[in-house]
């Protein structure tokens, strides 16, 4: 972290004991009787909707749901982005010592829920985000560090401004590492077209080129090429084949390739359907894709037009689209920052065990339980409850 975020935190947490850290992890304590829990539906609460602080959620979880450390798949955190607003039902000004320390804390009250193979995902926009990246290296390492999402969030202009700003960011950490948190994530589905015109047993298939640029091929990358009709290819200039002879070769005997203009083309590689193991997601996403607030916001009102619109609500397509990418069916997704709930909501709905922390006890009555109440009207699998961490 650089010295001067260093300072500024430090110099918060000396200087204003209403900003006194997140306590440090405790084993649960088995004394201690669980945090009460209101089913709401279903049988057993696979999801659990907090009312209360996110740090003092964060401290007592390991009491109130033990199975949740060390079981995180997915955090993702839409915070306060310290914009400097009075919104409808928070107020976004802060000092930004005060942000800083209280996002730190919070992170590090994360880190023991996490499961070996989660991801961290922090949503932000220009206010604070570049500093907000220097916590997250402190917290998780700069080697956790993924990648960065850029969201289009809206679609018109604002003219009252320098810049119309149209975009978040989304900070993506993994404690494994990138390397390895790529072997666990879900790729996007494959859309492409697959057919089977030599009705191969392996199933659908479409063809890749097998050439690739020279600049790291080594020399048994370069070679002649002949096809099965006896024309011979050379490989493109600056490109080498993707393969060597004797690789090509076995490709070739296994049906593998694929010879275009009736077999007097360059070869090409069969990808089959089934082997597909799904795309890698690309680091902007469009509001076309996965929605925008504006769109989330007519949604909101449009099931709850007689309540005040709540400000900033994040489309259900986009944390559907995280929660896929990060997590499979069964696995454990948390948002400390519940919001109207779209994070819950799309967990309920993608099978994904949840518990969300959200300290305004109106936004979850008002948004929160009846949203959560429709998902399972629609799908009634996997109950919810709400726990009050105030009436404890």
């Amino acid at each position: 972290m650089t010295l001067e975020i260093l300072s500024l935190i430090e110099e918060q947490r000396a200087t204003d004991s209403s900003l006194t850290p997140v306590p440090a992890f405790a084993p649960p304590d088995p004394s201690h009787r669980s945090i009460p829990v209101d089913l709401l539906r279903g049988d057993t609460p696979d999801g659990i909707a907090v009312v209360g602080d996110a740090g003092r959620a964060l401290a007592v979880l390991p009491r109130m749901r033990p199975a949740v450390v060390g079981n995180v798949k997915l955090c993702y955190i839409d915070p306060p982005y310290n914009t400097g607003e009075r919104f409808a039902y928070y107020d976004d000004r802060r000092d930004s010592r005060a942000w800083l320390t209280d996002l730190k804390s919070h992170l590090e009250g994360l880190r023991p829920l996490l499961s070996s193979h989660g991801s961290v995902w922090v949503h932000l926009d220009d206010s604070e985000q570049h500093r907000a990246r220097v916590v997250l290296d402190e917290v998780f390492g700069r080697d956790s560090f993924v990648g960065t999402i850029i969201w289009q969030k809206r679609l018109t202009r604002d003219n009252r401004k320098a810049f119309s700003s149209m975009h978040d960011y989304i900070h993506v950490y993994a404690p494994a590492g990138p390397k390895v948190w790529k072997r666990v994530r879900n790729g996007l589905v494959d859309e492409g077209v697959f057919a089977n015109p030599d009705n191969d047993p392996r199933g659908p298939w479409r063809s890749a080129p097998m050439t690739v640029q020279a600049g790291h091929a080594t020399t048994s990358q370069f070679y002649t090429v002949v096809t099965p009709t006896g024309v011979r290819h050379e490989p493109p200039a600056g490109r080498c084949w993707t393969y060597t002879e004797a690789r090509l070769r076995q490709l070739v005997s296994d049906g593998r390739v694929y010879w275009p203009r009736n077999g007097d083309g360059k070869p090409r590689l069969k990808r089959y359907q089934s082997e597909s193991g799904g795309l890698a997601p690309f680091t902007v996403w469009s509001a076309a894709e996965v929605g925008d607030t504006a769109g989330a916001k007519k949604a909101l009102l449009r099931d709850f037009p007689l309540s005040t619109p709540f400000d900033t609500p994040k489309p259900i397509g986009l944390l559907e689209r995280i929660i896929a990418i990060a997590t499979d069916p069964g696995d454990l997704v948390l948002d400390y920052y519940l919001g109207s709930g779209t994070t819950a909501v799309a967990a309920q709905r993608l099978g994904r065990p949840w518990v969300g922390v959200e300290r305004n006890a109106e936004v979850v009555e008002r948004f929160v339980i009846p949203r959560l109440q429709n998902e399972y009207a629609a799908n009634p699998t996997g109950g919810f409850g709400v726990s009050r961490l105030n009436q404890v």
